[in-house]
């Protein structure tokens, strides 16, 4: 690890200039976005609730979150707050009688505990107070209720209250490595005793579960070791609830997420798929016998990528969302037959809850920020206006599809704003992460919001190239073993497609990406010279070195096929640094200095050989930041260091190229 002086003189090894007052106002402008995570609706379809945070102003460090209930059946209800703010709130989850329970956090130290609603549609007499349940020490989350209503599960790391993932901050290591292993129990609470019982194995890490439908028994996901490291081997068990015992229900051949009993108790359906990133969802929808068996894919061949799913009462049909080239779709799928209908689709992300009959949903799209919505898929209603006052700080959206190889691509262009086509404009390639996720359409977080280069004079072009999700089981598994080359190859295709059909001046594209995104970076300016300007953030240089320092390596081995040491040739030929003498591309670099899913040496490696050749670089490592950034003035200066790079390496007005 760097001395915390070598740290701040890299942090701070060139001044930064003022940001522009259009980036000053694209940032404040989506610091205030509302934010809304979670969205349920009652078993009875009469009510949702929902979690919305926001920022008290621009530089605050925490957003408080609150929750919020609305009665569906009556269209001039008001939504009703039934919780206090507070720094973290989530985990809703309804009882069939129309209690809500949630997770909220206690005090400034993190701590959460379990809260009860037991009537949220009560007037302001008081009735509608939550009330704790627990006085349980470590992080929890996750609650579902038992279908009796006696008792509600969740998720517990006794004694641990920083937030789990890979994602998170790591914490430093010292002594003995690895000597410790924070353990996620299964746990259920009786809610006539308070009692918390913790049922699962200690030796394993739970990651999700699902109540049976005659409450006797769990299904969950799990496996042994570091959580952060092992939900890519996670297997699926079944737990009795009165005697503790466990069998093993599936070993799966893939990443699995949203394990969920049938209503007629008899199957287990989940998403199984190659995921890069747990909670990261995509695959196809798979259903085993719960008492233990083959698994059998319900999808095969779809071109589609679900993300969410739950059963309809029947048992003879699910209701899930999907990504679909480029568009997201809320359908039905006939167990039988596998057939799929949809019930709506549109350019937009939505968070979904309910069923055919009532819904809620968070909607998000390029054109509008995000809000509640509820009613019949297809027919809905807004419902909160929390963001109502904002407007895009970009240009139009457009679809973009092209082919490759033998692949049909798709990605989307931001156009500049304002928009002259008889003038040229430069462009920006914005390279996603995962690899397995894609570019949705939605309103841009504050974080890295590189649409908003659309105010500044850029396209902003943001492909789902092969590794992606929206495309089916094919397409995202079509980089395995060949990291940077197939997707680079579509990417090109994408940009010269682009180039085809718009103004952009060719002389003048750059590309930037975080985590996966970062990487591509990396190899992109090793393997070509048409771009002028680049931005690595979270990258990786040398996937050989990468395997050893990671903390989340199994993640790997269903790309690469085998560990580093059994293999070295596939992870050698898509690493970066063993081409960086071809690199002629300025390139800023940045990272978080706790990172353990990109960790800092990779930036190091590739800074210094960049340094060493005479390539224009520039590093800049954020103390105690993670994979994902938490800080809010960290998250602004590295837009603002972007946006800077960018003006200085291919800036938005040249003379000689401004006109067609």
């Amino acid at each position: 690890m760097r001395s915390s002086a070598l740290l701040a003189a890299i942090f701070l090894s060139s001044s930064l200039a003022a940001a522009s007052p259009a980036t000053d106002s694209a940032l404040d402008s989506l610091s205030r976005v509302h934010q809304f995570r979670e969205v349920r609706v009652s078993p009875d379809g009469a009510m949702a609730a929902w979690t919305e945070s926001s920022r008290a102003n621009d530089a605050a460090a925490d957003a408080t979150t609150t929750v919020w209930v609305k009665e569906l059946n009556d269209a001039g209800a008001a939504p009703r707050r039934v919780a206090e703010p507070a720094r973290s709130v989530h985990g809703l989850s309804w009882s069939r009688d129309g209690r809500l329970a949630f997770v909220a956090s206690t005090d400034s130290s993190g701590q959460t505990q379990l809260f009860v609603v037991d009537k949220p549609g009560a007037d302001k007499s008081g009735r509608a107070k939550p009330r704790k349940v627990t006085d349980l020490q470590g992080y929890i989350a996750s609650p579902e209720w038992s279908p009796d209503g006696r008792s509600i599960a969740l998720l517990w790391i006794a004694g641990v209250t920083r937030i789990p993932g890979p994602t998170e901050a790591t914490v430093a290591d010292t002594g003995v490595v690895a000597s410790k292993i924070d353990e996620q129990r299964l746990a259920i609470v009786n809610l006539a005793t308070r009692e918390v019982t913790a049922i699962s194995p200690a030796d394993m890490y739970v990651y999700e579960y699902d109540w049976s439908p005659d409450g006797r028994s769990l299904a969950y996901l799990a496996s042994p070791g570091a959580g952060d490291d092992n939900w890519w081997v996670a297997e699926i068990y079944a737990i009795d609830t009165a005697t503790g015992n466990v069998r093993k229900v599936l070993t799966p051949g893939t990443q699995v997420a949203n394990v969920r009993w049938s209503p007629d108790g008899s199957t287990i359906a989940f998403i199984g798929g190659l995921m890069s990133d747990e909670g990261s969802t995509g695959g196809d929808i798979y259903v085993v016998p719960a008492s233990g068996g083959a698994a059998h894919d319900l999808m095969p061949g779809r071109k589609s990528s679900p993300n969410w799913f739950r059963w309809l009462p029947s048992s003879k049909q699910i209701l899930m969302t999907e990504s679909l080239g480029g568009q997201m779709a809320v359908s039905t799928l006939d167990i039988a037959s596998g057939s799929v209908e949809s019930l709506w689709k549109g350019p937009e992300t939505v968070t979904f809850a309910g069923d055919p009959n009532m819904s809620a949903v968070v909607r998000s799209g390029w054109t509008h920020a995000p809000e509640v919505w509820a009613g019949r898929p297809g027919d809905w209603k807004q419902v909160t206006h929390s963001n109502d006052s904002l407007h895009p700080m970009w240009g139009e959206v457009k679809s973009v599809e092209w082919k490759s190889d033998n692949f049909q691509v798709q990605g989307w262009l931001v156009l500049p704003e304002p928009y002259d086509p008889s003038k040229r404009y430069p462009m920006v390639v914005d390279v996603h992460g995962g690899p397995a996720a894609e570019t949705r359409p939605g309103w841009p977080r504050p974080t890295l919001p590189l649409q908003t280069l659309s105010s500044q004079g850029y396209f902003v072009f943001m492909p789902n190239p092969r590794g992606s999700y929206g495309r089916g089981e094919e397409f995202t598994r079509a980089n395995v073993k060949d990291f940077g080359h197939g997707d680079l190859r579509d990417i090109l295709a994408g940009v010269d497609t682009v180039v085809k059909n718009y103004p952009v001046d060719d002389q003048r594209v750059g590309i930037a990406g975080w985590s996966y995104g970062g990487y591509m970076t990396m190899w992109t300016v090793t393997q070509t010279h048409r771009f002028r300007a680049a931005f690595a953030g979270a990258g990786i240089a040398n996937w050989q070195s990468y395997y050893g320092q990671n903390s989340i390596d199994q993640w790997m081995i269903p790309y690469f096929g085998a560990s580093v040491y059994d293999d070295p040739a596939v992870y050698a030929k898509s690493s970066p640094i063993n081409y960086i003498k071809n690199v002629k591309t300025p390139t800023l670099v940045v990272v978080g200095e706790r990172d353990g899913e990109c960790p800092p040496p990779q930036s190091y490696e590739f800074w210094h050989a960049l340094k060493t050749f005479g390539v224009k670089t520039e590093f800049v490592l954020y103390p105690g930041e993670g994979h994902s950034f938490h800080k809010p003035a960290d998250s602004r200066d590295v837009f603002e260091r972007l946006v800077k790079w960018f003006q200085e390496n291919m800036p938005a007005s040249s003379p000689a190229a401004s006109t067609k």
